[in-house]
């Protein structure tokens, strides 16, 4: 019986949890978290910032954890599941139209969707691609609504490649130069995570203030 419980514990994974995911899985959970994020809606809610960030902290010597990964083989895995998954992403939207996002029943699917929409509308294919990968819920389905919208294949690969390549290999990076520089840095591993979500909830917060603003404006327009 005792045995039959360590082995739960051992096994159970918290996939909301980028250490856990690294503990049970590593660099190649990266790559196979990234691609379910950016390619498959199913995806919406798991911790990519965090995970890259946290994935490339523990490839520094100075880590004391236990856990030590390798930063070449984290950076191909990162670039291919965060690169693969949003290619898959474009062409199930390409295939299947807006119908999967249509019969989602979450909210907050719904309400990303809207976002990437909007994004696609305001700033054009180009930046909208590139600026999405960093802002969580929509990168996951941007790629499928730009197949939806018959964005040209193209486009979306080329710059999808680049935001893709920044946000992948730039938040390892950032994470590895920190735990560098910084001695016994994972001690500090929980507050480092919760201060990288919030940054990348800033451009949500921003999208939905300039959303407000332009609203209350064009209310004041109409009433005048």
């Amino acid at each position: 019986m005792t045995t039959t419980m360590y082995l739960s514990s051992q096994l159970a994974v918290n996939v909301l949890d980028a250490r856990s995911l690294l503990s049970a899985f590593g660099v190649l959970g990266v790559g196979v978290v990234l691609f379910a994020e950016t390619g498959l809606l199913i995806g919406f809610f798991l911790p990519g910032d965090s995970l890259l960030f946290t994935a490339g902290l523990l490839c520094t010597t100075t880590a004391d954890s236990g856990l030590k990964l390798s930063l070449g083989p984290l950076l191909v895995a990162a670039a291919v599941g965060a690169l693969a998954g949003a290619q898959c992403g474009y062409l199930l939207g390409r295939r299947a139209g807006g119908a999967l996002l249509a019969r989602s029943r979450s909210a907050r699917l719904r309400e990303g969707a809207k976002r990437a929409e909007e994004l696609l509308e305001r700033y054009g294919y180009a930046k909208a691609i590139v600026l999405a990968r960093f802002v969580p819920v929509v990168r996951t389905v941007l790629n499928p609504m730009a197949g939806a919208l018959r964005v040209p294949v193209r486009t979306f690969t080329v710059w999808q490649v680049a935001g893709g390549l920044v946000w992948s290999l730039g938040l390892t990076l950032a994470g590895y130069a920190l735990g560098s520089s910084v001695p016994n840095v994972d001690r500090y591993l929980l507050p480092i995570v919760a201060v990288i979500v919030a940054l990348s909830l800033i451009p949500v917060a921003s999208e939905v203030y300039r959303s407000h603003r332009d609203t209350k404006a064009k209310a004041r327009e109409a009433s005048g």
